[in-house]
């Protein structure tokens, strides 16, 4: 196997809390992200996975640990420093809504990266980022009110490609959509993918949307990544309970899967509330 595009190796991010203590967010987190590969950071809603995330593009201090892209540190890198990596680094947001400037037309805002990058004659590659992820190029020259959730998301997904990035990091951009929106992206993503062998660090709370796109998994609890692997092996055959946790949580459209598995899901939860109540009795 070749070698990671980008590495977190023991990542510890921690915050200022009350009386000058410091609170731990994220515990010793590592894990590769292969050229070409999807890698899905999933758990539930204060996991961490967009504190790693927000680590990993310098918004969140690296209290331990190290991050690596292309075998190269880039923890501790300044603001001016970061600025060479930027373009080979990108993220596509959880919002459609608020991601994109309502007050710029598309154009302005797919231009806005390669002016940063001293790009010329940006409307050609704008008609070309538009043409590549589904929209008609006047789109250029429309604001973002005038689309759909699922246009808008690809808009975003044209901006974060638009300096050809080698990395993209995708912060839940399909829990804002609607079933078939999703499946619509996703299928996006997928696409873009196979035509640029970008790389992609997904994330999400849904364990049934990470298996459609994701290569490997790796499922975080409490800032912590209990499970990692292949994401077909973790889909089928889940070993640690919080994973089948999440998996029983996840919707699927046979309803007689569906209902086994809310039953399954409430067994588990009865269960919980039972050992919970010994513990609260043997405490008191």
């Amino acid at each position: 196997m070749s070698e990671p595009i980008l590495t977190v190796d023991g990542l510890v991010v921690r915050f200022p809390g009350k009386r000058g203590r410091q609170t731990e967010i994220i515990h010793g987190v590592s894990f590769d992200l292969f050229a070409g590969k999807t890698l899905s950071l999933v758990g539930e809603s204060g996991s961490g996975k967009t504190t790693i995330a927000r680590a990993i593009l310098g918004l969140a201090p690296v209290s331990e640990g190290e991050v690596c892209y292309q075998g190269k540190p880039i923890s501790n890198l300044s603001r001016r420093e970061r600025r060479g990596i930027a373009q080979d680094i990108q993220v596509v947001f959880q919002n459609p809504y608020g991601s994109l400037n309502p007050a710029m037309k598309v154009g302005d805002i797919l231009s806005e990266p390669l002016s940063v990058a001293g790009v010329t004659e940006s409307r050609d590659r704008i008609a070309e980022l538009l043409t590549s992820v589904g929209l008609p190029t006047d789109a250029m020259d429309r604001y973002p009110r005038e689309f759909s959730g699922g246009q808008r998301q690809r808009i975003a997904i044209a901006r974060a490609l638009a300096l050809n990035p080698s990395v993209i990091i995708c912060d839940e951009p399909t829990s804002a959509l609607d079933v078939t929106t999703q499946a619509k992206v996703l299928g996006l993503l997928k696409e873009i993918q196979q035509r640029t062998n970008v790389s992609y660090l997904f994330i999400s709370h849904d364990l049934g949307v990470v298996n459609a796109i994701s290569d490997r998994t790796a499922v975080l609890y409490k800032g912590r990544i209990v499970e990692l692997g292949a994401a077909k092996q973790i889909a089928e055959h889940p070993r640690d309970p919080y994973t089948k946790k999440l998996q029983m949580a996840a919707p699927i459209a046979n309803p007689k899967l569906q209902r086994q598995r809310r039953e399954e899901r409430l067994r588990y939860l009865a269960e919980l509330k039972h050992d919970m109540k010994e513990v609260n009795d043997d405490y008191q």
